[in-house]
């Protein structure tokens, strides 16, 4: 009896080693990301940007992490509309608390809007559908105001360009709105509300909306004004692809992850809308969530792609039918030859995409 116990225990100890050494082996599976250094060096040696990061985590574990140019893990870079994410997030966590809604008007916090702008809900801001102008009128100042209280007061008497609901028109102003719904559900301002929900909670010491450039003092932009770091956003891609969970802490529900990722541009007219036909070819109307945009859709119409690129070519994505996410941040110099950052940077998926594909064939041969 002894020497067959003997036997099971070297048995289960050699299966034990073997699915350890398995596992190890897994996690240190070699991709080839040569291709896709080589595009962004070219970008930079171009001088498109000075310098650049990347990392990329695949079953949550890292499997790609560079810097490139003069960029270090400590540099801080204004990452323009790759901040609508953390805005709609930001949001998200006060309607899990129950201290906005999605269907709430903005009549209801802001009674001074009295036209078509009041009847938008707080979903339609976030979803470039309420209706507001996208931007600053050409013929008035740009928004440097101090806080988004004299933001939004400059935003009232604007003349609505649709009525809610009824056109997608990817911009800012309306999130300024949004910003201004939740400092009054919750009497804080949005750096705090910002820091207090998303940034602390995630590690993400290096991250804020104000000041939004490097003047400083001006008023929080939600849809173009945050900074950060690789590191730091990347904690924000790990939660919301582990909907909503974060080192074993519920930072957001399901139900907002969820409700975030579907489709918000509903019934509205989105043919005006040139990025997902040119960075992906569909023509399609569920193209949007809430401060993310919906680049593949599956059978079911779930988003299996969603992003939150920007003007500056920063660009956050998670690919859900390959179980990763990966965060390029860099800020263009200047723009020359016809080179588009917002239109650029999309490629990374694609890339990252073939290089899985060239180690899964290796491993079959």
């Amino acid at each position: 009896m002894n020497c067959i116990k003997k036997s099971i225990v070297l048995s289960l100890t050699f299966c034990t080693q073997l699915s350890i050494a398995q596992s190890k082996k897994a996690v240190q599976t070699h991709y080839d990301f040569s291709r896709l250094d080589d595009k962004i060096n070219s970008w930079i040696d171009t001088g498109y940007y000075k310098g650049a990061g990347f990392m990329l985590v695949k079953d949550n574990q890292v499997i790609h992490k560079k810097y490139y140019g003069s960029y270090q893990p400590e540099t801080v870079v204004f990452i323009a509309s790759a901040g609508k994410w953390l805005a709609a997030a930001t949001i998200a966590a006060l309607v899990d608390e129950g201290k906005l809604h999605w269907n709430d008007k903005v009549s209801k916090w802001l009674p001074e809007f009295k036209d078509e702008k009041g009847q938008a809900t707080l979903a339609q801001l976030l979803s470039h559908t309420a209706g507001y102008p996208d931007y600053q009128p050409v013929d008035k100042p740009i928004d440097i105001y101090q806080n988004l209280t004299e933001s939004v007061a400059h935003i009232v008497p604007l003349p609505a360009d649709t009525l809610p609901g009824t056109k997608f028109k990817y911009g800012g102003l309306a999130m300024q709105v949004a910003g201004r719904m939740a400092e009054l559900a919750t009497g804080k301002d949005w750096e705090t509300l910002f820091r207090e929900k998303i940034a602390v909670p995630l590690d993400m010491s290096s991250t804020h909306f104000t000041p939004v450039d490097s003047s400083g003092g001006h008023a929080p932009m939600l849809g173009g004004g945050a900074r950060s770091t690789l590191t730091d956003y990347i904690n924000f891609l790990s939660m919301i692809y582990n909907r909503g969970m974060y080192k074993g802490k519920r930072i957001l529900s399901e139900e907002v992850i969820r409700t975030m990722q579907s489709n918000q541009v509903l019934a509205a007219d989105a043919t005006g809308e040139k990025f997902i036909v040119k960075i992906r070819d569909r023509r399609s109307n569920d193209i949007y969530g809430l401060g993310e945009w919906r680049e593949e859709v599956n059978a079911q119409g779930e988003a299996t792609l969603i992003s939150s690129p920007s003007w500056a070519g920063a660009y956050p994505w998670i690919d859900l039918k390959n179980k990763l996410y990966g965060f390029f941040i860099t800020h263009i110099t200047g723009f020359k030859n016809g080179f588009s950052s917002f239109y650029a940077s999309p490629v990374l998926p694609l890339m990252v995409r073939d290089a899985l594909k060239d180690t899964a064939h290796a491993r079959v041969k």
